[in-house]
């Protein structure tokens, strides 16, 4: 149900590690679901700090404005501006086209608490 290659947060963002330390981040399809039509997406600005658990983007639907947390301390170094103009392509495509943002890590180490994809099955299912 949820792709066994990324890790997630308990605040139900998923993370991808990529070349170095950089990561993408993303909301779950459990998210996206939860939030219905997703009308607008506010992406952080490149070259942004955040820190862990900070919130740094929101995901506007229908029904809500949800934040969304960082999953580590580092430097946003790319945000995906196809959401400016699709933000609906985070309910069709959460782990790919749906991405959110990509975070140049200052602690690797952060993502140790991440749960994997059965853990974060059995927090949604609890």
């Amino acid at each position: 149900m949820y792709p066994d290659d990324l890790s997630y947060t308990p605040k139900h963002e998923w993370v991808r590690e990529g070349a170095g330390e950089v990561v993408r981040v993303g909301i779950t399809s459990f998210a996206a679901g939860e939030l219905g039509d997703v009308v607008f997406v506010s992406l952080p600005q490149v070259g942004e700090e955040v820190a862990l658990g900070d919130a740094c983007a929101e995901v506007e639907s229908t029904k809500s404005v949800s934040d969304v947390y960082s999953p580590a301390t580092g430097v946003i170094t790319a945000v995906n501006e196809l959401l400016n103009d699709s933000p609906e392509t985070v309910n069709s495509d959460p782990y790919g086209d749906g991405w959110l943002f990509e975070i140049e890590l200052s602690d690797p180490s952060e993502l140790d608490d991440l749960l994997d994809a059965d853990g974060y099955a059995e927090q949604v299912a609890g």
